[in-house]
């Protein structure tokens, strides 16, 4: 029921102080993200700055993170943007690379009707035989898929889980009352992971698995172990980590994090720019915290 694994880390995407994709650095997180609580890793998506990469870049992060990984996590390659065609010829690649799935972004800017999300899909779910995750982020992208669309997508033998980012519970209680019991559901925002398990989320594609991947691993588990005070106390210690994450525009803080906490690893490339000092202090008093739980 978790085709990816339980807990998925939405990659960034370190760069060196020239800006050029560091790869021995990317080789190295993605070790580093499996040996801390992911099962999985989502490469190239809204964390990994996807926007500012171009095509033979994210082939060569792919081939990167499946070399590092090996058969120790699921590698599931963002390749979906708002061109069918281009969405098509990147996930070819991304299949010759090894990955182990790939991740579709409702198209972003362009706004197409459900219909024309429909067929966006099923177009690149044709491309390859690897199981697709639909990402579902309408403060994005501007278009929400909705339920109705959802579960004629499910009906597609590759499309076969969700990341939910719609920032709505009833939306996801609808969305798994309405969809096949196989179709996973993932929450795509940290805050509120716990609350869509408590309606039919499997797991999340988390940012802040970064910093804190063994202890959301741990309320995950907790979750589907049935200890409920065990996931909603360490929900509670980590919601300060959660929220301090997206004090600023997603990646920003996270990136700033590790670059202070754990290794260089890059400013944003443009029109993203690096965090405030300020938020980096925050996310470490929250750590500091989070450390006894």
């Amino acid at each position: 029921m978790a085709p990816f694994g339980e807990v998925l880390t939405a990659m960034i995407t370190p760069f060196t102080k020239s800006g050029d994709v560091d790869y021995d650095k990317v080789w190295r997180l993605a070790r580093y993200l499996v040996d801390n609580g992911s099962d999985g890793l989502v490469i190239a998506g809204t964390t990994g700055e996807s926007p500012a990469l171009s095509g033979d870049e994210k082939v060569a992060i792919f081939r990167a993170v499946v070399e590092a990984v090996g058969d120790r996590a699921a590698v599931v390659a963002g390749t979906g943007t708002y061109n069918t065609a281009e969405s098509v010829e990147l996930s070819k690649r991304a299949a010759e690379a090894g990955v182990d799935g790939l991740m579709a972004v409702t198209p972003y800017y362009s706004k197409p009707e459900q219909a024309g999300l429909f067929r966006h899909f099923t177009t690149i779910a044709d491309s390859t035989d690897l199981p697709v995750l639909l990402y579902n982020i309408p403060s994005r992208t501007g278009r929400l898929i909705e339920i109705e669309t959802l579960g004629r997508l499910a009906a597609h033998s590759n499309i076969v889980a969700v990341k939910d980012a719609v920032m709505d519970i009833d939306h996801t209680a609808q969305a798994r009352l309405s969809l096949p019991a196989d179709f996973s559901i993932y929450s795509g925002q940290d805050s509120l992971t716990l609350a869509m398990m408590t309606v039919g989320a499997i797991g999340v594609v988390s940012v802040a698995s970064h910093l804190v991947g063994k202890q959301i691993k741990r309320m995950v588990r907790a979750v589907h172990d049935g200890d409920w005070a065990e996931a909603q106390r360490l929900n509670y210690g980590l919601l300060p980590v959660f929220y301090s994450c997206f004090t600023e525009t997603n990646p920003q803080p996270v990136k700033a994090a590790l670059d202070r906490l754990w290794e260089p690893v890059g400013e944003p490339r443009l029109p993203l720019i690096a965090a405030s000092s300020e938020t980096v202090d925050g996310i470490e008093v929250a750590l500091g915290k989070a450390q006894s739980l």
